[in-house]
Formats: C-alpha cells, structure tokens, sequence
C-alpha cells in the first residue's frame, strides 16, 4: 500500500509538472512571438513616389483627386515680371524704347485639381512703363510714358489690347506725340509672345 501510494504520488507530481511545462510554453509562445500593435507614422514624399503604378496630381494626401484649388499668384506676378523685362529694347522707325519697370503686375492665377485632372487659369492686367529716345526733326529727344495692358485671361491673347500714354514733354508737339504713340503700340506683338510663354508654362506646371 505505501508503495503504490508513493507511485501515486509520483505520478500526480508528474501530471502537475507537465501541465505546468505545457502552460509556461504557452505564455511564452503568446508573449514573445504575438504581432505587436501597429505604430502611427507620418507620410512623407517618398512614400507616394514608391507607389508605381498610381498616378497623384495636386497635394499627396489627396489621392482621391477630389477637388482643390493652389494658388499660383506669386510665380505667376514674378514670371509675368521676369519675361516682360526680358524683351529688351525695341527699335522703331523712329527711334528706340524698352520696358524700364512693371509698375503694376495685378491679378490671380490657379491651378485646380479635380477628379485626378488637372486646370489652370488666371486673369491679369499691367501697366508698364517705358522709356527711350526718339528722333524729333534733326534731335533726338528723350521720350517717356506707360503702356497699359487691359485685363486679359487664359486663351484670350489674341484679343489683347493696349493704350500708350506719354509723359508731359513741352518740347513735343501734339502732332509728334501721336506719332510717337503710335509706333510705341507696336509694343503690343512682343507683349504678346511674352505672355503667350507665360501661359504655355503656366499649363506645363
């Protein structure tokens, strides 16, 4: 009796010890091997510029392509500047003159995106002013003014129209003046390639 009670014993012990082997390998299984919680993590560029196959316009975070609006005002006003200043100075039959300052370079531009597809717009006016020298009978005499360029938008240079106005000079006659005027409108076709490059680069953006 006390034999088999011993084995008894033994044998419970044993019971115990497996189960208690087989429970502590459980834990450790769950606790060292169970994926961890997934950790917020701030997008950045490259990770759309990995993604291949998709195609995003306008901001990375608007991957749906709904609508959004940029604004593009300062590039536009600062190329607008730049190419207009660019021109140089002009030579007419009468003289010569260039585009000395944009005193006045007003308006907006924009790209929007919608659906995944992308517009551009704007809508401008400027004053400019000029300055050169003009062949006034057998001298020549400084000449000064600006040139207006009315309101013009995307897709409407064709129709662009300018006025030209002189500076107070008491050594022109009204007569030379005009004449001057009406040469300084040929300004109207080089502002007009110039413009026609902004608007080319404003869609390539």
């Amino acid at each position: 009796m006390e034999g088999g009670g011993a084995a008894s014993v033994s044998a419970e012990n044993a019971s115990e010890s497996a189960a208690a082997a087989s429970y502590t390998y459980w834990i450790r299984e769950v606790t060292h091997d169970a994926a961890p919680l997934p950790v917020p993590k701030k997008l950045n560029p490259e990770d759309f510029s990995n993604q291949s196959n998709k195609t995003f316009l306008g901001s990375a975070w608007n991957g749906a392509g709904t609508w959004e609006e940029k604004s593009l005002n300062k590039w536009a006003t600062d190329r607008i500047k730049e190419l207009l200043l660019s021109m140089g100075s002009l030579e007419f039959s009468g003289g010569q003159a260039e585009v000395s300052e944009v005193t006045k370079c007003s308006g907006d531009a924009f790209m929007v995106t919608v659906r995944n597809k992308k517009r551009v717009g704007y809508t401008y006016e400027l004053t400019l002013k000029v300055k050169g020298e003009w062949l006034v009978g057998e001298q020549k005499k400084k000449v000064k003014g600006h040139i207006d360029v009315f309101e013009f938008s995307l897709g409407e240079l064709d129709d662009l129209q300018i006025e030209v106005k002189l500076s107070e000079d008491k050594d022109l006659s009204n007569e030379e003046k005009q004449q001057i005027r009406k040469e300084l409108k040929l300004f109207l076709q080089p502002l007009r390639e110039k413009l026609l490059q902004f608007e080319q680069e404003l869609k390539d953006r």
